[in-house]
């Protein structure tokens, strides 16, 4: 079951919609730039199994953040100020921008196999592109 998908945020002006799915929902038309933001493949999908057009793994948490994070929703609070961080340092940043440059406006579609979108990166993700602009 997939839950209803996040839209972008309304009055950021030059900013594209973000949305966040799970690689098991599937593709629509005019969905946009799909980026699939897990550093780690998902065991069992083949990549012919779903449409992405660019594996953003440099997106993705560092994995000494990963591992720390392991999906503990009450150290999501801490995981969040320390994801952003890595988003905001000069490798994060480039990363980011090479998406913007990707996506050329259009809407942007992260993709990630986590079960838990709230409280995942891919979520994380999504509010700092919305806010970029």
């Amino acid at each position: 079951m997939s839950m209803p998908k996040e839209q972008g945020t309304p009055g950021i002006t030059g900013a594209p919609p973000v949305v966040v799915e799970r690689v098991y929902d599937h593709p629509t038309v005019g969905d946009g730039l799909r980026l699939f933001v897990d550093r780690l493949w998902p065991r069992g999908l083949r990549k012919d199994a779903f449409h992405f057009d660019d594996w953003a793994r440099d997106l993705a948490p560092s994995t000494d953040l990963r591992h720390w994070y392991s999906h503990d929703v009450s150290a999501f609070s801490e995981f969040r100020e320390r994801y952003v961080h890595e988003l905001e340092s000069p490798t994060g940043r480039k990363a980011v921008s090479r998406v913007q440059e990707l996506a050329h406006g259009r809407p942007i579609v992260l993709l990630t196999a986590t079960k838990d979108l709230r409280h995942s990166h891919a979520e994380v993700l999504g509010e700092y592109l919305r806010n970029q602009s």
